[in-house]
């Protein structure tokens, strides 16, 4: 068995993935709605129920806006920066890419957003433990935490993915 279960907010809002105990746990408490059920039976000394695919809580839990749920890392500063040296403005390819702290560590400057940015190799050695100013060279654009991710052409076969994916396909899809 998979043993997972989307859960949903009151609002039909996807808030994570729980195992098909808590999901349990939530509707025999009281908390939540089974939505769909897997042909797949969990049995109890005196009881037989269909796994929880997705389960909906009955009570609206707000959420705390996040700034983003984009992952810092290498991949996605090299997305955000559209694969270009931030100093001399090259696309080579992304073997030849590296990742540059605008304000070095050495001098303080953290691991983040805000400042690291997509160098070719021959900007990031020029550059080497300096400001930009310092080594006297110029950003094309200041970096910041992006607020979305330009699409990659990412092509999921959902018809080998877990059962509550393909529903969640099923139900929000306009064919």
């Amino acid at each position: 068995m998979d043993g997972r279960a989307l859960l949903l907010n009151a609002s039909f809002q996807p808030l994570q993935v729980v195992t098909w105990q808590k999901a349990l746990q939530l509707f025999f408490s009281g908390k939540a709605e089974i939505i769909e059920e897997s042909d797949r039976v969990v049995r109890s000394v005196t009881l037989s129920i269909k796994a929880p695919l997705v389960i909906r809580l009955l009570k609206y839990i707000p959420q705390k806006q996040r700034r983003s749920i984009i992952r810092f890392t290498r991949n996605n500063v090299f997305l955000r920066d559209q694969y270009t040296c931030q100093y001399c403005g090259s696309k080579p390819s992304s073997i030849l890419l590296t990742l540059d702290h605008v304000v070095p560590i050495v001098k303080g400057g953290p691991k983040s957003w805000d400042n690291i940015v997509t160098a070719c190799r021959a900007c990031n050695v020029k550059k080497g433990g300096r400001t930009p100013e310092e080594a006297s060279m110029k950003l094309r654009q200041k970096p910041k935490h992006p607020s979305w991710l330009p699409f990659m052409g990412l092509n999921i076969d959902y018809t080998s993915s877990p059962e509550y994916i393909k529903i969640l396909v099923k139900t929000y899809s306009r064919d």
